[in-house]
């Protein structure tokens, strides 16, 4: 079978897949599950709150980088375990770091989210 490699039917493979693995993503990895949750959750107290468009752009942007970069800890960890099931020192290093990545994606939504929400609670 010869392969399609037109530019509009390859990116909706491409879109197909990628709607594909964020739903996969959302329903079996639970740390996913976590951070979209709380992602849902901030984005309903963004609306109740009536933040500006700014806190808008700069929360919606936390929130795609926290849930990307879960998901590519995710993939790193996959991958890892793929490659090498039992427990071995470079491999748990590996992961680590993929870890820390998400640690500081999360601080930084953190503090964004304390940013947006801090003043407004605190003038209710």
């Amino acid at each position: 079978m010869k392969e399609d490699h037109t530019f509009i039917t390859g990116r909706l493979k491409s879109f197909k897949f990628a709607i594909k693995g964020a739903y996969k993503l959302v329903t079996t990895e639970h740390s996913i599950m976590v951070q979209f949750s709380l992602g849902i959750l901030i984005t309903i107290a963004g609306f109740y709150f009536e933040i500006s468009n700014t806190a808008w752009l700069f929360q919606t942007l936390a929130i795609g980088l926290v849930l990307s970069i879960e998901g590519l800890n995710t993939a790193v960890e996959k991958i890892a375990d793929f490659i090498h099931p039992e427990f071995h020192s470079r491999i748990g290093f590996i992961k680590d770091i993929a870890a820390g990545a998400v640690f500081f994606a999360a601080l930084t939504a953190i503090i964004i989210g304390l940013m947006i929400y801090v003043p407004i609670i605190q003038a209710l």
